[in-house]
């Protein structure tokens, strides 16, 4: 389809998005798929870039993956650091393959064979969702807390091994100190993280230091032989850093982080959570196309080009996971 555009001085031809003109050999759907697959990498590409930005501003104190995403399902108390990421991007990546076949056979025009692909595809990237909720659940709700100073700092508890140890193991109960409410100090103008918390401040340090063997790391990192830990502080500076504490953190938020930096935090929900609405975006865009090649839709067009343009998100939508994976988990 042509339409003309009078001018004054001439009469120019713009594509109207008919068949019958086709720039760079593709359907106004596929170019339309395009300019939305640019324009969404030039956003992720913002987004990573700003997180590396404030990892390498901040890259003597960023959390350590290696610690944070320990977790691995019916495997409690078991560390497997990077093991359910790694299980994650497989699942995620091998539906993409499956997503290729099901445009193999579309172009081959063999509806059952891109059913049972993209059946595949959709319960690859179901999986994938539920393993992201399952991991932030987990980055939540913490594992091991620690205690943030009133400088910002966060202490960790560690071993005479240097291992952690999780604050039940050694905090004590205290009789519990209430206060009495007023209009102007009731519940609700309460801000102080510390009473959420399952451990008060002053619970923290008495265990400490009933237990001396237990020592406190800081956020810096060091590097010994090529491997990075960190700052494991002496018994006595333990003990002063520990009197200057103001709130005891389990897990994470958009306010406080147990693991490290808050920006990782931020960066972590934003950037993974943006992806997984693209990721469940997708899943319900393959679960539609689905059910139209189970009716018959496209066999009656004697053409599968929405499971190819479908295609074409999913690929990008897995791409962009390769570099998520990359910055958060292995940088």
């Amino acid at each position: 389809m042509e339409a003309t555009v009078t001018t004054a001085n001439n009469n120019e031809k713009t594509w109207g998005g008919g068949e019958d003109i086709q720039p760079l050999g593709a359907s106004y759907g596929k170019m339309m798929m395009w300019f939305f697959i640019v324009s969404d990498a030039l956003t992720f590409s913002g987004f990573l870039a700003a997180y590396g930005f404030s990892r390498f501003k901040f890259i003597e104190t960023w959390p350590l993956a290696d610690e944070v995403f320990t977790h691995f399902p019916f495997m409690h108390g078991v560390s497997a650091p990077m093991y359910y990421v790694a299980l994650m991007t497989f699942i995620l990546i091998f539906s993409s393959v499956t997503m290729v076949l099901a445009v193999d056979a579309g172009h081959q025009l063999k509806k059952t064979k891109v059913a049972i692909y993209m059946f595949l595809t959709i319960i690859g990237g179901l999986i994938f969702v539920g393993s992201q909720a399952w991991e932030w659940k987990n980055f939540i709700k913490g594992e091991y807390g620690a205690v943030e100073t009133a400088g910002g700092s966060l202490l960790q508890f560690v071993n005479a091994k240097g291992e952690r140890v999780a604050l039940e193991e050694f905090a004590v109960k205290l009789p519990e100190q209430r206060e009495a409410l007023t209009r102007s100090h009731s519940t609700w103008f309460m801000e102080d993280a510390e009473t959420q918390a399952t451990y008060t401040v002053a619970e923290v340090q008495a265990g400490f230091k009933a237990h001396p063997e237990l020592l406190i790391r800081t956020e810096q990192i060091i590097e010994n032989n090529g491997k990075k830990s960190k700052k494991v502080l002496t018994r006595a500076e333990a003990e002063t850093r520990l009197a200057t504490a103001k709130y005891v953190v389990e897990g994470a938020n958009l306010t406080r982080n147990e693991y490290g930096s808050k920006l990782f935090a931020d960066f972590f929900f934003f950037i993974t959570g943006f992806h997984g609405f693209h990721v469940f975006s997708g899943v319900i865009i393959n679960i539609i196309i689905f059910f139209n090649v189970l009716l018959g839709t496209y066999e009656k067009r004697r053409s599968y080009e929405m499971v190819e343009k479908v295609g074409l998100y999913w690929h990008f939508v897995d791409l962009v996971w390769v570099f998520v994976f990359t910055v958060f988990y292995l940088v």
